[in-house]
């Protein structure tokens, strides 16, 4: 990993250790009941839950309201909890208005806290309309907190247009030789976001040492596979609880100041 001296010395002094959890989107109510509930139980150093009623890479807030959706939600706003909507941008080739018209269904039905932004594109060509897509969602929703899910290091001038950027999602393979891009040093660990599948629970240490020296802020680690591993297209690794849930909320949890 290069420069990690430079790295590590500019982090310390931003708070660097100080992890939290990102939920990219469970699986609805009826099907994951038990991951839902988990994230109200108190002393959990959750940052947010993405809510994606429709489900999938291109999901959203639906065609109606969902009653099991809402009383999710309903108990996560009552713990003081940010949700932000799932928003699909397929990699910048989505209409700029059917975007609004889910997050206007996301506020009215939901009242979510921001968005996550998912398939953002990561050229420098398409920022300019990813930054107005995220003044009109700031416009819809005052103080709206938005999140670009990139999966990979963007242009550095994304890191203007949005409160956080997802910039790795993938297996546990790649993420332990993966490197950091060294413009993110320029910002402190709360604007980046690192997605990890198929960590085994002996690594779980050195995947929250990766994230630390890369600077992450918000996390979310699993054990679980992802589709092609699994050999089932249906499957997200991210809909479900870790095996080693509890783990990481106690090795996180105590070191987080909100």
């Amino acid at each position: 990993m290069p420069n990690l001296t430079r790295l590590l010395g500019r982090r310390a002094a931003t708070g660097a250790d100080r992890l939290g959890i990102g939920v990219p989107g469970y699986a609805h109510p009826l099907v994951a009941p038990m991951e839902w509930a988990e994230l109200t139980r108190p002393g959990t150093p959750l940052h947010w839950a993405v809510l994606n009623v429709s489900g999938g890479a291109a999901g959203g807030p639906g065609s109606r309201p969902d009653p099991h959706c809402l009383e999710a939600v309903g108990k996560l706003r009552n713990a003081g909890i940010r949700v932000l909507g799932h928003l699909d941008t397929a990699y910048g080739q989505r209409p700029f208005g059917e975007q609004v018209s889910e997050a206007h269904r996301y506020l009215d039905w939901y009242r979510v806290d921001g968005f996550l932004l998912d398939r953002c594109p990561t050229e420098r060509d398409a920022l300019p309309a990813m930054r107005r897509t995220a003044e009109t969602l700031r416009a819809l929703r005052e103080g709206a907190h938005l999140v670009f899910g990139h999966g990979t290091h963007p242009h550095p001038g994304y890191a203007e247009a949005a409160d956080q950027l997802i910039t790795y999602t993938g297996p546990w393979h790649d993420y332990r030789w993966s490197q950091v891009a060294e413009w993110t040093a320029d910002y402190p660990p709360e604007r980046f976001c690192h997605f990890v599948h198929g960590v085994p629970r002996p690594h779980l240490e050195e995947a929250l040492r990766i994230a630390r020296w890369q600077g992450a802020g918000t996390i979310y680690f699993t054990d679980r596979l992802d589709h092609a591993r699994c050999g089932n297209g249906q499957i997200d690794p991210f809909e479900a609880l870790p095996g080693y849930w509890d783990e990481i909320v106690s090795r996180i949890g105590p070191g987080i100041s909100e």
